[in-house]
Parts: C-alpha cells; structure tokens; sequence
C-alpha cells in the first residue's frame, strides 16, 4: 500500500473487488476484536480471508492478532469479524490502519462494534472490568483524515459531537443490567505506544479527564465517523495505571487478563449484536 491516500478510492476498489469475488455478504454489523479477545471469533463459522490476501492490506506484525477478515452469520444476521488489527506502532500510515474501516464501509457495513484492551487511571475501574467508551481524546499525534478529503469518503470536516453511537451505548447498558454484568462508562485517550505510559503520564492523562489509555481505536473510530458508521466501542480494563502505586506489568499478564474478562465480553457481543435493529 502507497503510505499517501492520493489513489485511496482505486484502492478501496481493488480490495473490495478481490473479496466479493470470494464471498458474498450482506452483513451491516462488522465487529473488531483487539488484543487477546477471541472467544467470539472461535464460536463463529464462516468464510476468513488474511489481511496479507486482501490487495492494499498490510498484515499485522503481532502474533496475538490473527489479522483476518471473517465472514459469518449470527442469530441470522450476517456480520463481519476484523480478527485483530494494526496499529501505528507497528510503524504502518494512519491509512493503512484506517484502510479496513474505509473497506468495511465499501461492504456495506453501518454498525461497527470496537473492542480494545487499557490501562485503568481511574481508581473506580479495576483490572478484568468493562468499559463502555462514550468519548475520547487524541493524543497519538496524527488523524487519519489528514491529505485529500474525497467527498465520496466523507466530509472534509466530520462533526465529533458524538463519535461513539448514544443508542448503541443505550443498549449496551442494559444489556449489562439485564445480564448483570457491571459496566462502567468514560473517556479512552489514544497514546502512540508501543512503550507502556510513565507514572507522570498518568498523572496528566488522569487530569485531562482520561479514565483509561490505550494504543489503538481512536484513528479507526474518526474514519468510520468520517464514512457514516455508527460506533460502540468497548474497552476491557486489563491494568491498573495509578501512579502511586503503579506495578510492572508484562504483556503476558495483560493477554491473561483480556482472556478472562473476555467471557462476560462475549456475551455482551452476542446480544448486542441481536438487539441491533437493521
């Protein structure tokens, strides 16, 4: 892929064309699973296709995201599974991060669901706990919609007045009172990474109104809100960021911690994705 969008709708074409030539789907929900949330993935059938397949794709770099496209069908509704994501620590151009979401879009996709894995500066969140993200703050340094603005795409200036969908947080919540799951609900700040935050970060990012920091989401959810998309977003709390008792924390012990929490996030999955009305 060309690190500039100045050939994006070429691009999207040629991407678009290759998997419609090896499956046809109708699907309008498309759901992004991130670091060590896999359970939803290997209860689904259907059709995958690898990122490094899909022309103008890069494959991930982490061999905790399977980077995939997976193609199936959930309580008779078709659905699109991103298995893993890129990030731009990895080194790869907003585009190339955002350049799935510009795809999914293309397939028709209308509600994309976004789970992540954080880091909690809010004493309330703990460790293996569910966040819903009602809004967030960008601190990796770049937007994805900077350059040519292709009006096909989206506006030149997308509002931001509610990146994350009220009705789509509006059922997720009760969903967690139905299935008595807590869930909490606060702001995601994006930092670049891929180095874990020092105890003076956290203190800023705690004072800027961040309740939870991680490395990804935020570039993905400005260009589906760019594109139309409504978005939920959901974040399990794996670490416990408080600066002055902060802990060292292994990559290991966070993909642990996802693996647990990733049970009740399943389940949440599952019904959204029934409540979803198309």
């Amino acid at each position: 892929m060309e690190n500039s969008n100045q050939n994006l709708l070429q691009m999207i074409d040629e991407a678009l064309v290759f998997i419609r030539e090896r499956v046809k789907t109708n699907a309008k929900i498309a759901l992004i699973l991130g670091s060590g949330l896999s359970d939803f993935a290997n209860e689904v059938k259907g059709t995958a296709i690898s990122f490094a397949e899909i022309p103008n794709f890069v494959p991930s770099t982490l061999p905790f995201h399977k980077g995939s496209l997976i193609f199936s069908e959930y309580v008779d509704k078709e659905i699109i599974l991103m298995f893993g994501r890129l990030h731009l620590y990895e080194g790869f151009t907003p585009l190339q991060v955002t350049f799935p979401i510009r795809v999914l879009k293309g397939l028709g996709i209308e509600n994309l669901i976004i789970t992540n894995v954080s880091g909690s500066m809010n004493p309330y969140f703990r460790k293996k706990s569910i966040m819903i993200i009602d809004d967030h703050i960008n601190l990796m340094g770049v937007n994805p919609l900077v350059g040519k603005n292709y009006d096909e795409l989206g506006p030149r200036f997308p509002d931001m007045s509610e990146p994350y969908s009220k009705e789509l947080i509006e059922l997720v919540e009760q969903i967690g009172i139905d299935l008595k799951i807590p869930l909490h609900k606060g702001v995601y700040v994006s930092m670049l990474g891929p180095s874990l935050e020092t105890r003076a970060e956290y203190r800023f990012l705690r004072a800027i109104g961040a309740d939870v920091v991680g490395m990804s989401t935020v570039p993905e959810v400005i260009t589906a809100v760019h594109s139309g998309m409504k978005v939920c977003a959901l974040s399990v709390i794996t670490d416990e960021c408080y600066p002055d008792n902060l802990m060292k924390i292994e990559l290991e012990n966070i993909l642990e911690i996802a693996a647990e929490a990733d049970k009740n996030l399943t389940k949440i999955l599952k019904e959204l994705i029934k409540r979803i009305q198309i």
